[in-house]
């Protein structure tokens, strides 16, 4: 199995317990130095390390979250107390793991497909209800499903589509060449639906960038701190103000949105206040959405993108835009539904790179080629290119289920994990 690894598996910072996690061919070895004992396999016993009662837990292999042998050790948390037992650990023949480890091993021992080990940390960064929902059903191999099933549809109806070209088409039964079309129609919303959900996928880990943005003094950080119901950014009668951006995070409706209040957008000679305005462009084109509060945003360049408010409207300028201040709340309602209505507009219509993480963008890109192929066969003027159409879909698909997982890929993923995972 190779070295034995050991790390802190709970978060930092002040609390009642610890977990220093170990795996490895020696990791009951390595608990029995450390505190005199170790337990069987699924029992518990009580220790010390270093001075510190502890609860110590065994898990034998293949019965473990790696698949190896895996101890814990349960100690009071804080900073020094787990630090001691780790370095205890590390003293008796463990090393420090490294981040992501523990699943990474998960993974290569069988105990975790790639997509449940995506789904763990899509888990551990959910910010909402709705994202950690996402990333059970990553556990549960549902997207690796979905692809299995549209590959077998699309192998099916080529292989019966390369079954007209070995026979004379006057053979075919009245109607074949409809149910075909009909067939690929479906095939398609499928595919759509994929896209759709990889799409939504990308938006609950990452958060969609919503920035807020207009000219000075037009209310930004008012409606921020409005939004967040708290007093986050500051607010000035004087323009200028925000010189940098200011990002909070913000659950609507389940969908984990990143907030950001930028600088007003105008021409300056300060050269402070035009790096800010630089900034803000920049927010404007990464970002999802954009909030435009009034005229002062280039609407040629982010019309696409944004939701047009008219702000401030307590003032009783309303000019039948949706209104919003952020004094009385009126309108604070009627824009988060806008805001969460584009999102999910956006995922119905590709609006945003599929997914992060290199095994999604490539199931994304072939699903994505496959869809155009079978654009091309509803357009097909013979059986011939028809057949020719499915074959070449069915084969992206096809490609990605089949697909190895890279040293690289696999680099990608689990380095984005904390160390005790």
């Amino acid at each position: 199995m190779g070295e034995t690894i050991a790390a802190i598996s709970t978060a930092p910072g002040r609390g009642g317990v610890a977990v220093v996690r170990i795996s490895g061919d020696d990791a009951f070895d390595v608990v029995r130095q450390v505190a005199g004992k170790v337990p069987a396999p699924g029992r518990i016993a009580l220790g010390k390390v270093r001075g510190d009662d502890c609860v110590l837990l065994a898990f034998k292999a293949p019965n473990s979250y790696t698949g190896e042998d895996v101890a814990e050790i349960q100690c009071h948390g804080g900073a020094i107390a787990p630090a001691r037992a780790l370095a205890a650990c590390i003293s008796a023949g463990a090393r420090l793991a490294r981040r992501g480890e523990f699943t990474e091993r998960a993974f290569l021992n069988g105990k975790l497909p790639l997509e449940a080990a995506q789904g763990v940390l899509d888990l551990i960064d959910a910010k909402t209800d709705r994202a950690a929902e996402n990333a059970i059903r990553g556990f549960s191999g549902e997207k690796t499903r979905r692809l299995r099933a549209i590959y077998d549809d699309a192998l099916d109806i080529s292989s019966s589509l390369e079954h007209v070209l070995d026979i004379d088409e006057g053979d075919l039964p009245d109607g074949f060449f409809a149910e075909m079309n009909n067939r690929i129609d479906a095939l398609k919303a499928s595919i759509s639906t994929a896209l759709k959900k990889m799409k939504e996928g990308k938006i609950l880990r990452e958060g969609a960038l919503v920035v807020l943005a207009g000219a000075p003094n037009a209310g930004k950080s008012s409606l921020l701190n409005a939004l967040l119901g708290e007093n986050r950014a500051i607010v000035s009668a004087v323009a200028g103000t925000t010189r940098d951006s200011i990002e909070e995070w913000m659950d609507m409706d389940g969908w984990p949105v990143r907030l950001v209040d930028t600088a007003g957008v105008r021409s300056s000679d300060d050269e402070i206040e035009a790096e800010g305005i630089r900034r803000t462009e920049k927010l404007m084109d990464e970002a999802v959405l954009i909030v435009a509060l009034g005229p002062g945003i280039d609407m040629e360049r982010y019309g696409r993108k944004a939701i047009l408010i008219h702000p401030k409207c307590d003032l009783g300028r309303k000019n039948g835009k949706l209104n919003v201040s952020s004094k009385t709340s009126e309108g604070l309602d009627e824009l988060k539904r806008a805001i969460v209505a584009r999102l999910e507009q956006i995922c119905e219509n590709n609006g945003i790179p599929a997914s992060q993480g290199e095994a999604d963008e490539a199931d994304s890109a072939a699903l994505c080629r496959a869809l155009a192929f079978l654009e091309e066969a509803a357009r097909a003027i013979d059986s011939v290119i028809l057949a020719n159409c499915v074959r070449s879909a069915s084969s992206v698909i096809g490609e990605r289920i089949g697909a190895e997982y890279t040293e690289d890929m696999l680099s990608r993923l689990f380095s984005r994990f904390c160390v005790g995972k």
